[in-house]
């Protein structure tokens, strides 16, 4: 457990700046420690559950809604930030300019944490990993506590861990902007392409974000990094975490790799371990470079390679990542709402032999599309925008593909099946962020399956009179 020089600040007045999950979750465990606790939002108090704002007040929280004011950040002796809060506010700069620490909800809790901890963080893959972790270390035997950037703050897993052998959490870029001290046990770097370019000054600063991860590993701590992503290739941590490398192509600096439709595990000083993939039905090779380091970051804490197979072989996803829908007179729809930037959806892309319509757009993160349009170029016969980006995406495509411009889910997925043909795939791979029209990809993605049953059960009706 490493100490913080914002520890001694706990049962002092604490800011706590956003009531979402992560912001909630730290007001609670701060009250629990004695904290004076006052918590900044900028929506309005009617945005927000009564009963858990009455709650809160009870406890002793006290609450400014509808904005942030410069006195109430400047009077904190602690700031806690929820990762959806810009650093660079104004209030945030002043109270950082008169030494006032900022910290987040992950720091917060891995100042507290006793157990090991494994962190996955990248750019896109996060979830999936952190699941295949979780999923092996229960196989095993293990009692695990799964979190972090998805839903389940680590704050909770704090009060729990007596009832625990690890924690494995998802660690996003703006989790990693505020960290001090936090040290995993495992780290793990799935991958880095451009991303949140509407939030960092540059892809440099995006990057160092994510290199964050193994900035406090020392010597007896572990990092496992993307070997193919040429980035992450030459990541050299200069405090003496063992690494690992894992790629799809044999290397002499590879500890995983696939020989003929296996994963093979090479680790020093021990015997090479095959794990078969028969079974596995995630679509891509990014899938199954996935798979590696969830493979490698279990064998590294001794886990039986029989869990691990287990585990490979019943594997099924998670939902909105490249997940089947249905399929209808013969097109298959295919929903990827969680690929909310370029790299995500080209690997989506990538996943199909077949003909593809692509039905993309959203909120614009800053990326340019060049790659999108490139990948889309061998594989996409017609593409269907919609959200805010669409007349972005429209210009990028130009006269490379065949688009079209939807207004809603609804017309974009009846436009898509009108484009296909039997064998075809519609594929939601958005490229974007979702906020512009939903509350998050899993809205997103629900919509989409909506608007297919709607197409099917249209179809139905349709044949019936």
């Amino acid at each position: 457990m490493a100490i913080g020089n914002w520890q001694s600040k706990i049962k002092r007045n604490v800011l706590v700046v956003g009531l979402g999950e992560s912001g909630l979750a730290a007001c609670r465990w701060l009250v629990r420690q004695g904290s004076h606790v006052t918590v900044s939002e900028e929506k309005k108090k009617s945005d927000f559950n009564k009963g858990i704002v009455a709650d809160l007040v009870r406890s002793g929280v006290t609450f400014e809604f509808g904005g942030h004011k410069v006195t109430t950040f400047l009077n904190a002796d602690l700031i806690v930030v929820s990762p959806g809060i810009s650093l660079d506010i104004k209030p945030l700069s002043l109270a950082r300019d008169q030494g006032v620490p900022i910290i987040g909800e992950i720091e917060l809790a891995s100042g507290y944490l006793k157990k090991p901890c494994i962190a996955v963080t990248g750019t896109n893959g996060k979830t999936t990993v952190v699941h295949l972790i979780g999923e092996m270390l229960h196989q095993d035997g293990k009692k695990v506590f799964v979190g972090g950037n998805i839903g389940r703050p680590l704050t909770n897993c704090v009060d729990e861990e007596q009832k625990i052998d690890y924690a494995v959490v998802e660690v996003s870029s703006f989790q990693l902007d505020t960290i001090q001290t936090f040290s995993p046990l495992v780290a793990l770097i799935l991958n880095i392409s451009p991303d949140h370019l509407d939030r960092y000054t540059d892809y440099t600063s995006y990057v160092k974000s994510k290199e964050m991860v193994f900035a406090n590993q020392g010597v007896g701590q572990i990092l496992i990094v993307n070997d193919e992503d040429h980035l992450l290739r030459k990541v050299r941590p200069k405090n003496g975490p063992a690494v690992y490398r894992y790629g799809l192509q044999s290397t002499s600096e590879r500890n995983a790799f696939l020989n003929n439709g296996e994963i093979v595990v090479s680790l020093p000083g021990q015997k090479m371990i095959t794990f078969h993939l028969e079974k596995f039905t995630l679509p891509g090779g990014h899938n199954r470079a996935n798979l590696m380091a969830a493979i490698l970051a279990c064998l590294v804490l001794k886990i039986s390679p029989s869990a691990i197979q287990e585990v490979i072989d019943r594997f099924k996803g998670l939902a909105h990542r490249i997940e089947h829908v249905d399929t209808v007179r013969g097109v298959d729809f295919y929903n990827d709402s969680k690929a909310t930037n370029i790299d995500a959806a080209v690997k989506a892309i990538a996943s199909f032999s077949k003909p593809i319509v692509l039905i993309a757009g959203g909120r614009h993160k800053g990326s340019d599309y060049h790659q999108l349009v490139e990948a889309a170029s061998e594989k996409v016969k017609k593409a269907v925008f919609l959200g805010e980006a669409r007349n972005i995406l429209s210009e990028a495509f130009g006269n490379k593909i065949s688009w079209s411009m939807a207004v809603s889910m609804i017309d974009a997925v009846s436009l898509a099946f009108n484009h296909s043909q039997k064998g075809d795939v519609v594929l939601l791979a958005p490229a974007c962020s979702s906020f512009d029209m939903y509350k998050d990809f899993n809205h997103r993605g629900e919509v989409f399956k909506e608007a297919v049953r709607k197409l099917r059960n249209g179809i139905k009706k349709n044949n019936s009179l």
